[in-house]
């Protein structure tokens, strides 16, 4: 079908006085600067958009930004024949009842993401959606097998990829913050695995491998948004996740998930609702007959009765975490798994102690905690961070010092929102001590470094 030219588009670049490669220089720039990069627009892109092709967002957008500012009035993209295409408001929050209908919704939230549309880049994190995807992942019966009947036959090879992407994406991000790879996550989310899931052609059994894939990385994608402080959109991509983990039948990837959006709401002070999760975390942990991932699960449970200020509850948690954990038989777990050690569950016993305001056992577990693998810097931050901070607690303001600068120092290091929150909140401890020499001297490092 032969396309319409763009009367309109034409007619603005005229009055604008453009020529089509000024115009395409133009809009790979202006895309660079508002943290888009990669655009290769060309004058041949410009003739082709004249012609009736109609661009992917946020060219629009960004054209219409461009044309603004040259000619100094208000230009929306239906002035030159480009309206906007919306989006639903509420896409990635709600956990949908079939695959089909799953595949549809987490593609479009990937697209979205790379075209970083404003409703996401601004969505709110919603306790109601979060505690309804929980509620569907715990009752929905299987909606839908996991199959495509598209052009392109989806193998093993390709769902072996997808791991060995997310397994080297999540080694980046944990040296380095997410701030440095999430874009390239989303990218290939959106153009490596979505091509495979709505346009592949699978059985039923390749479908839940490839189901299990996608959404060990899109669980990582809303990971690093959390990490990144992006809380609303992180919650759309752990809702998506969640469901393609339905999808696969998985019951223990749903419980690692279910435990982040338990983590997420503990961070963002929900622990009310981190209580639900956790629990949901442990309904599926138990399904899957992995101990560490109720260990995992009910340790986030004692860190929401910590913050609840209920102490008895959260020390009975706590000793369940400890006895599921000792129960574990670690060479029969995920590999994604391996990262919940003794030193991880050291810290959040320390973070439990610190939201008590138990200093002592604080610094015992944090110290544990330190014991860990190298690899993981972000975490180290954090850890030290849980030392300085119950050191403080205990009245050992020169030893906090000390941890504190190397937490401090690391955080340099991480492009991570969270680190700088940890910073924050670390200074706020030692500000009544800032006349100390030590502390003058630690805010003159972190100000230096961080």
């Amino acid at each position: 079908m032969e396309r319409e030219p763009n009367r309109l588009l034409q007619q603005l670049i005229a009055e604008a006085g453009f020529s089509r490669k000024g115009l395409a220089r133009r809009l790979n720039d202006l895309g660079t600067s508002r943290g888009i990069p990669g655009l290769r627009y060309d004058h041949s892109s410009v003739l082709r958009w004249i012609g009736g092709q109609r661009p992917r967002e946020p060219v629009p957008c960004l054209l219409a930004e461009i044309f603004a500012l040259r000619l100094g009035r208000p230009v929306d993209p239906e002035d030159f024949g480009m309206p906007a295409i919306s989006s639903p408001l509420h896409l990635g929050q709600e956990f949908t009842h079939t695959w089909v209908e799953g595949v549809a919704t987490v593609t479009a939230l990937w697209r979205a993401d790379v075209e970083r549309r404003r409703f996401l880049v601004d969505s709110t994190f919603a306790i109601g959606a979060g505690a309804a995807g929980a509620v569907r992942w715990l009752t929905s019966p299987p909606g839908g097998r996991p199959v495509g009947a598209g052009a392109r036959k989806v193998g093993r090879s390709d769902v072996t990829a997808i791991h060995e992407v997310t397994r080297s994406f999540g080694e980046l991000d944990n040296r380095f913050g997410s701030g440095r790879v999430r874009s390239a996550v989303v990218k290939y989310l959106d153009t490596a695995v979505s091509p495979l899931l709505r346009d592949g052609s699978y059985d039923e059994a390749t479908g839940r491998t490839l189901a299990a894939a996608a959404a060990e990385l899109t669980r990582l994608a809303g990971w690093m948004a959390y990490d990144l402080e992006q809380h609303g959109l992180a919650q759309r991509y752990l809702i998506q996740a969640l469901r393609l983990a339905h999808g696969a039948d998985d019951h223990a990837l749903g419980s690692e998930i279910l435990s982040g959006m338990a983590h997420q709401a503990i961070y963002m002070g929900q622990p009310s609702h981190a209580l639900d999760l956790s629990r949901a975390a442990q309904l599926s942990a138990r399904r899957s007959g992995h101990r560490t991932l109720l260990a995992a699960a009910t340790v986030l449970e004692a860190h929401a009765h910590a913050g609840l200020g209920d102490s008895r509850s959260c020390a009975q948690a706590l000793n369940e975490a400890e006895a599921a954990f000792e129960r574990r038989r670690a060479s029969e777990e995920p590999e994604w798994l391996r990262y919940f050690d003794s030193a991880y569950l050291a810290a959040k016993f320390s973070h439990c102690f610190r939201d008590l305001g138990d200093g002592e056992r604080a610094v015992s577990f944090a110290r544990r905690s330190l014991d860990m693998d190298g690899r993981f810097v972000r975490g180290r931050m954090f850890n030290l961070s849980l030392l300085a901070g119950g050191l403080v607690q205990r009245g050992e303001v020169e030893a906090a010092c000390t941890a504190a600068r190397e937490a401090f120092s690391l955080a340099g290091e991480l492009q991570s929102a969270r680190t700088r929150t940890y910073v924050e909140d670390l200074r706020r401890r030692f500000e009544p001590f800032r006349k100390l020499s030590a502390v003058r001297e630690l805010f003159e490092h972190q100000l230096a470094t961080v």
